[in-house]
Order: structure tokens, then C-alpha cells, then sequence
């Protein structure tokens, strides 16, 4: 049965192309040096692809005056070039603006190692040339051999020449098509002797130089090599996404280990090729020990550069911070199926082997199963690591303080153990000593406990051991005595200088840790998208003492919306770096590949793979960040980028709620007035009808019964539009109090007189007490509140059932009770009858009415600072409605 497994494309096949969907194709034209026809050879591509029908554009061609290029250029249209000023000179770089405006087909652009002159969006033009395949256009492009990447050292090993401007492999392999220009080495020097290349006195120079047999020999075997590379890895991909069945390589990969030695990027590009021929992944890792707080600044910076051009060369950079080199290679190793481990020979001083293995003698001692690959030292760069620290104690102390220091703690051991050495015998003398010994080593390390051991050794030889005052030693035993201190005192400085190391790395990534926890602790506690924006800025320019910017979207453009300090604007190179990260949602600015001369670092706020915002951080000295200092800004803008989308969801949760709560009142009022203003109409229109058509047949009191309908439901429907108006004016803030004292006996008796036909024999209870002082209401609004309450409770009290009225004084307040006799309203929802809309359920069905008057009671007593409540009636029978209202102050 064939494996259908094997039938299936690859996934990462199909993701890889449906990852080029979109996007423009690129071709390079590669040769292996200058003057093979690469140019020519393009032009002559575009002139055909011209002919066919396509829309082709000179972006930027160079043909250094040489006929046969120019002539073949002729026909094609040109963007003009863009003029850059650049220290008081003039330059012309390729118009990408103007390419990505044109927006043809396929564009020509020469040289793509090339670096651009300051003020250009990108310092490199293979950056250029991203954008212009990220926008759907189709490139054309030339590439000598000796400027790729990894490829660097081993071109600087072949010619002797350091090619400065390269490109990274990764443009190599997203080229969907390659074409060798090939020429051999007689053919190239032929050319250069007829001065096809250069003119003549530079061509006699370069074949003196770089232009010689040998060196186009091998570089014609490279460029080769590299084509054919390129070609495998196409038909690999070709076979994987069509399913094609075939010999894959092994699911393991390689892993280069870096350090501070000076050989960080000639590893890097190691690693690199021996992947490439293997066709496996890699990684570059760097451990980070108590070593790496002590070294210079520009090694850090080449450590954090090296990571950088192994994620360049399509590598993946790794930073863990441990003190147990070895075994930390070797766990990383096992947990990402590393086959191959690299590592460079480096350069240690005798002290330094005698102390301590070679990382790749431990490893391969460890015998683990890994094939280890020992790199030797060829680059220029490379140096002993003693030569590149900075001052060693961390504690701002001068070195020659340390000593001091060192020189007075023998001083202080030498006086105690004077003072002893008649109490007891010369051994024990020695642990005096070693004490000293073990204070100085934790906090100044191995170099000063060294200086300490030996100057306490010659100390303790001259002062106590016979003869005194003498180094000389005269008893065997004094003499094994005074060995065995200074095994022990050297040893002691070893493990104090140990835990030194284990307390300085202890003491970094908790003070790393304790960053992140403080900003995580800060924004999970935030409520709103400001005080999360605001927590950002001020965190990060307190971390970094640097100004910090933070920008949203809003529809489509960038807005600042946090700044510290306060005062901060973003020029406009900054600016155009910021919309360039919030747009591509990769870093620019600063000291990075997209408009390093922006005085700013952007950073994208990435959640779920969209920008949410843009982070931007200027230091005070205009310098790249550390590794470290990246990783910390990173995770700050994840968490922040996570945070700020929280608190847009809660809003939007707020909003929707909110939406959802406006269309429930919206049916709700619909419901309400198609219900309260149909039933009212139908029986006024009934009665008038009526009225009209049988006039001659209706006896007096029929018609009398008829208009009393009329009038009692045009009051109702009265009262129903007025709920609505008062609704209406409490809802918009309309509402005008004109209050004045108002006697509580005077109330009740309107608001009574009012509802004399809802009353009618119905018994009232009313007890109101005497000389009650006057509340301070006005007496129109007031009296509809207590005419809603009075109607309910004749509503759903059963007929010839009481109703209690009651008045008291409270404290500043008059406490008015209306109780009635009917079913009572549930305990749980006795607070939400105040809302609008909202109809309490007697048995199975809601109340009728609009659900209006209460709410509007409640919002006419707060009005007048006063309160409303729904309680059980008496004996639990019944519902009493209590209300507050303020006593009038004549001195108010």
C-alpha cells in the first residue's frame, strides 16, 4: 500500500507559496566579479520582456559609461533619480517613492549590494528592494558573488580584500529565478585589457589586485556553487509542494555557539554555509555569564550585531543567561535536535588553560553524540578575552582601590592574629587569614583574592613562622603548614569569586524580572487605555533614561497619544520611521535597517499579528541597544500591545453592551407606545363613532357614559404623553426645578383630588403628623410623583382594600409612605422597578402600563435630592413605596 503520507505537498511548502501570493518576483542576475555583463545581461532581459508587453522602468541602472550597456538601456523608461545632499556633496540614489507611484510591472535595479547615502528610507538598496516586492512590483536586479553575506570571510580569505558592502543570504533565497552571467577568468582579463571594465590605469590596478587568476578562479567556482544551490533548494521546493516524492533531509539542524572572542560573524557565516550544503536548519547561541557585564561596550555591541546577522542569514538567535556554559550548549543542543555543534578555537591565555577546559575540550569530553565542529581562529578580528574588558569590579571602585581595600583587610587579619598568636598555635593562626581572604573574593573577585592569598601567605611566613621576621622557614612541618594555606586561601578565593559571579548574574535578571513584574503588575491594574499608555511611557523611560513616544492608529494615520516627558514631538524622520513600523509592523529608526537616522527606535505593538501601536524610544546617547535592552523592549511591547487590546475590548464590550441596552429601550418604548397610545385612541375613536352614527339611538345616559369614556381615556392618554415628556427632560438634563416650601398636607391633598375618580369608595388611611416643617420641592413635579405612586397603588390593589398614606419626620428629611394591599412586588426585583421599560410579573405575564412611572419618580426625588424605595407591605402583604425629601432651609 503506498504512504499516502508522501502524497500530500509539503504544509510548509504550500505556506511558503502562499506566503509569495501578492508579491512581486524578483531575478538576479549573479556573477562572479565585476565585468562579467551582468547589466547588460538584465537589459537585454528587460528589453524583451518590453517586447512582449510588459511595463518596464529603469529604477536605477549603472553602466559606467560603457557603450554597449548604454546603447542597450536605450528604449526604456527611467525614473528619475532622487538628489540626496550629503556633507556638502550632492548624490543620486534610485527615487523609491517615485518607483512605488509608477507602480509598473517590472523595475531595474543595478548593483542590489549597493548602500545608500544618508537621508534615503533604507541605508541599503536590497532594502529598497523588499519594499518595491512587498508592493506587487516584479524586480530585475545584479549581484556580484563576493557580496553575499556568508560568503564574506571566505571571499576575504581567497583575495585578501574585506568586501564592506554585502547582502544577506535570505535575498538569495527568496529570489524566484537566478541567471549566471559566466564568464572564464581569460575571457574577464581580455576585457579589462581592451578597457571594457575600467579605464586603463585603473584596470592595470585591479589586476595586480583582486583581478588575478587565481582569485577569479575561485571566485567563478563560488558563484557557481551558489547558482546550483539555489537551484536545488528550487526543485526541493518544487517536489515538496507538488508532492513529489524524493529524499528529504533529516528533521535536525546545526548550532553555532558565539562568544566575546573577536570570531562571533565569522562563525555566524559558518554556521550559515555548512547548513546551506546540508540543507538543515540553525541557530546561533549565545550564553550569557557574569562575563558579559564586564566586557566593553563594542564587544557587547558585536556579540548583539552577530545575533543579528545569523536572523539576517535566516538563522534563528538565541541569548540565555547561565554560568554552566557546557551544559547549558548541551541542553539547548537535545532540546532542538542539534546534530552538528560549532564552535570556535579561541585564543586563552596559560593562566586561563591551567584554570579552566576549552568549551569544545569539555564538550567533546562530555561525549554527548553530537558531531562537534572545532573552527579555527582566521578572523582579523579576533583577540584573548582579556582584551576587550572593562574594568573587572562592578562596584564602581578603581582597580587601585580594590587593592587598597585588599592590603588594609591583611593589615586587620595580620593585628587579630598577632594579638592571638599567644593564645593558640600556628595553624589556627592561619584561619584568620583565610577568612579575610574569603570577605575579599565575594566582593572583588578571583584576581583581587589572588593578590590577597599571596600577600597574606608572605605576611603569615614573615610574622609568625620561625625564624620571624624572615621568609625563610625552617621546620618541615611550618613549611607544609604554610602550603596547605595557601592551596586552601587560593581555593577560597575560587569559590568566593564563584558565588561573586552567581551573585552579580542573581542580582541582573532579578533586577530584569523585577522590571517586567513592576510593568506587568502596572498595566494589569490599569483600567483605561490612558493610565495603560501613560504606564508604558513613563516605565520605559525610567528603565532606559530615554525620551519615549507612544502612537495608535487612528483610521489611517498615526496619532501620539502618550509622550515623556510631556514636551516631546517627533520630527519628521521620525515620524516617517513610525509609520513606517505601524505599516510593515518591523523595527525602523534608530540605528536599524530602515531610517537610521531617525533620532527615534520604533518598535511594533504586536498582538495577534497586528500592529496595535507603535513603541518609540530615544535615548540620551544616540547608540544601539543592547541585546538585552532589545529583549526587555520587546516583551514591554508585547504586554503592552496585549493590555492595550484588552482594554479596547473591554470598551468595545462597554459599547456593545451599551448598543444592545439602547435597542431593548428602543423595543421597549416601540412596545410601550404602540400598546399605551393604541388602547386609549381605540377607545376614544370607538366612543366618537359611536357617538357620530347612532346619535338618534343612544338615551342620555348612554351617551353620557360614552362622553365620561372620551374623557377618562383622553386624561389617561394625557398622563401617558406627559410620563414621556418628563421622561424625555430627565433623559436630556432639561429638567428646571423652581422650588419653594411646600406643605406636606397641601401635597397629598392634591395629588388626591387628582385621583378622586381612581379612588372612589375605596378606604384611605392617612396619618400625617403634626407641625410637620415644609420640604423644599417644586410642588408641580412633586405632585405628578405622588399621583404616579397613589394611581399604581389603586391599580393593583383589590377593590375596597385600603391604601395608607403616612408622613414623618426623619432627621433634615420628611419620610412619606404610601402602602397598598395588592400582590406585593418580589424582594429581587424591588430595585429594578425603578428602571425604565421595566414591568413587574404578576403570575406569568408583566404588568401592563410602559413601565415609566417609576422610573420617573426616581428621577424627579433625586432631582430634588431626595430618595425612593420599594419595600413589602404591612405583614408582608402588599408593596409600600417610602420617599425622602429634603426640609426646606430658610438660611439656604
Amino acid at each position: 500500500m503506498p504512504d499516502r503520507q508522501q502524497e500530500r505537498p509539503s504544509p510548509e511548502a504550500l505556506l511558503e507559496q502562499a506566503k509569495r501570493e501578492g508579491r512581486g518576483k524578483l531575478k538576479i542576475f549573479i556573477g562572479a566579479a565585476p565585468g562579467v555583463g551582468k547589466t547588460f545581461a538584465m537589459l537585454r532581459s528587460a528589453q524583451a520582456r518590453k517586447n512582449e508587453g510588459i511595463d518596464v522602468v529603469i529604477g536605477i541602472v549603472e553602466t559606467h559609461q560603457r557603450s554597449e550597456t548604454e546603447t542597450m538601456a536605450q528604449g526604456l523608461d527611467t525614473i528619475p533619480r532622487l538628489t540626496i545632499d550629503y556633507r556638502g556633496l550632492q548624490f543620486l540614489e534610485m527615487d523609491l517613492d517615485a518607483v512605488l507611484a509608477r507602480k509598473p510591472k517590472l523595475v531595474l535595479v543595478d548593483e542590489l549590494a549597493h548602500t545608500n547615502i544618508p537621508g534615503v528610507r533604507h541605508p541599503k538598496r536590497h532594502q529598497d528592494v523588499e519594499e518595491l516586492l512587498e508592493a506587487g512590483i516584479d524586480v530585475y536586479s545584479t549581484l556580484n558573488v563576493q557580496h553575499i553575506e556568508s560568503l564574506n570571510d571566505v571571499v576575504a580569505r581567497i583575495t585578501g580584500v574585506t568586501v564592506r558592502e554585502t547582502v544577506p543570504d535570505s535575498i538569495m533565497q527568496k529570489a524566484d529565478s537566478i541567471e549566471l552571467i559566466d564568464l572564464t577568468p581569460e575571457e574577464l582579463l581580455q576585457r579589462l585589457n581592451e578597457g571594457k571594465v575600467y579605464i586603463p590605469e585603473q584596470a592595470r590596478l585591479a589586476m595586480s589586485r583582486f583581478f588575478t587568476t587565481g582569485n577569479l578562479t575561485a571566485l567563478r567556482e563560488l558563484a557557481l556553487r551558489q547558482a546550483a544551490a539555489r537551484v536545488d533548494e528550487q526543485m526541493v521546493d518544487y517536489m515538496r509542494s507538488h508532492a513529489i516524492a524524493g529524499p528529504w533531509p533529516a528533521g535536525d539542524r546545526i548550532m553555532v555557539c558565539i562568544g566575546d572572542d573577536g570570531q562571533a560573524t565569522s562563525l555566524v557565516r559558518t554556521a550559515k554555509r555548512t547548513a546551506e550544503r546540508r540543507g538543515v536548519p540553525w541557530l546561533a547561541l549565545y550564553i550569557e555569564t557574569h562575563r558579559h557585564a564586564v566586557l566593553s561596550k563594542n564587544v557587547r555591541s558585536e556579540i548583539t550585531q552577530a545575533l543579528h546577522l545569523a536572523e539576517s542569514l535566516g538563522g534563528e538567535a538565541l541569548t540565555i543567561a547561565n554560568e554552566d556554559v557546557p551544559g547549558e550548549v548541551l541542553r539547548v543542543a537535545r532540546e532542538r535536535n542539534v546534530s552538528v555543534i560549532i564552535v570556535g578555537r579561541s585564543v586563552r591565555s596559560v593562566m586561563s588553560r591551567l584554570m579552566r577546559q576549552s568549551l569544545a575540550k569539555h564538550l567533546l569530553d562530555l561525549d554527548e553524540g553530537f558531531d562537534i565542529l572545532v573552527v579555527s581562529g582566521s578572523d582579523p578580528k579576533r583577540r584573548s578575552p582579556h582584551d576587550h574588558k572593562q574594568d573587572e569590579h562592578l562596584f564602581t571602585k578603581a582597580w587601585w582601590q580594590s587593592y587598597a581595600f585588599a592590603t588594609l583587610v591583611v593589615g586587620i587579619t595580620t593585628v587579630i592574629a598577632w594579638g592571638a598568636s599567644h593564645l593558640t598555635d600556628l595553624p589556627t593562626l592561619s584561619l584568620i587569614y583565610l577568612v579575610g581572604v574569603m570577605l575579599v573574593s565575594v566582593d572583588y573577585g578571583f584576581k583581587v583574592s589572588l593578590y590577597t592569598s599571596i600577600l597574606s601567605f608572605l605576611t603569615f611566613d614573615f610574622l609568625f613562622t620561625p625564624p620571624r621576621y624572615s621568609l625563610m622557614i625552617e621546620r618541615h612541618e611550618d613549611f607544609l603548614t604554610l602550603s596547605f594555606f595557601l592551596v586552601v586561601a587560593i581555593t577560597a578565593g575560587v569559590i568566593g569569586a564563584r558565588l561573586q559571579r552567581q551573585m552579580q548574574v542573581t542580582r541582573h535578571n532579578a533586577l530584569r524580572i523585577q522590571a517586567l513584574y513592576d510593568f506587568n503588575k502596572t498595566i494589569a491594574a490599569a483600567a483605561t487605555l490612558d493610565n495603560v499608555l501613560q504606564a508604558v511611557v513613563h516605565h520605559v523611560a525610567d528603565m532606559l533614561k530615554s525620551q519615549v513616544v507612544v502612537l495608535l492608529p487612528y483610521g489611517e494615520r498615526l496619532e501620539t497619544v502618550a509622550t515623556f516627558p510631556s514636551d516631546i514631538v517627533l520630527d519628521t524622520a521620525s515620524g516617517a520611521a513610525m509609520d513606517w513600523v505601524w505599516r510593515h509592523g518591523r523595527p525602523a529608526g534608530l540605528n536599524s535597517d530602515t531610517l537610521p537616522g531617525a533620532p527615534f527606535y520604533g518598535l511594533p505593538m504586536l498582538a495577534g499579528g497586528e500592529t496595535v501601536g507603535v513603541l518609540a524610544i530615544r535615548p540620551n546617547e544616540d547608540a544601539a541597544f543592547s541585546s538585552d535592552q532589545e529583549h526587555m523592549l520587546i516583551s514591554i511591547a508585547s504586554q503592552s500591545a496585549v493590555t492595550i487590546g484588552r482594554t479596547t475590548l473591554v470598551a468595545d464590550i462597554e459599547q456593545a453592551h451599551l448598543q444592545t441596552e439602547t435597542e431593548r429601550l428602543r423595543a421597549s418604548l416601540l412596545s410601550s407606545i404602540s400598546h399605551d397610545l393604541r388602547t386609549p385612541l381605540v377607545a376614544i375613536l370607538g366612543a366618537t363613532t359611536s357617538l357620530r352614527d347612532y346619535w338618534d339611538k343612544f338615551d342620555d345616559k348612554s351617551r353620557r357614559d360614552l362622553f365620561a369614556t372620551i374623557e377618562d381615556e383622553s386624561d389617561r392618554l394625557n398622563r401617558f404623553v406627559q410620563n414621556l415628556l418628563d421622561m424625555t427632560q430627565l433623559v436630556s438634563g432639561g429638567l428646571k426645578l423652581r422650588r419653594q416650601p411646600t406643605d406636606i398636607q397641601d401635597l397629598v391633598g392634591t395629588a388626591l383630588t387628582k385621583l378622586r375618580k381612581q379612588i372612589g369608595t375605596r378606604p384611605l388611611h392617612i396619618d400625617i403628623a403634626d407641625n410637620l416643617p415644609p420640604v423644599d420641592t417644586d410642588l408641580s413635579i412633586l405632585e405628578r410623583v405622588l399621583v404616579n405612586i397613589l394611581d399604581n397603588a389603586c391599580k393593583y390593589s383589590p377593590p375596597g382594600q385600603a391604601i395608607d398614606i403616612s408622613a414623618r419626620r426623619e432627621a433634615h428629611y420628611i419620610r412619606i409612605t404610601i402602602t397598598d394591599r395588592g400582590p406585593g412586588i418580589p424582594e429581587e426585583e424591588r430595585d429594578r422597578v425603578f428602571d425604565m421599560f421595566y414591568r413587574v410579573k404578576i403570575g406569568s405575564a408583566p404588568t401592563s402600563g410602559a413601565g415609566l412611572g417609576l422610573a420617573i419618580c426616581r428621577g424627579f426625588i433625586e432631582a430634588h435630592d431626595g430618595r425612593i424605595q420599594a419595600q413589602s407591605g404591612n405583614d408582608g402583604i402588599g408593596t409600600r413605596i417610602v420617599v425622602r425629601l429634603p426640609i426646606f432651609d430658610d438660611q439656604h
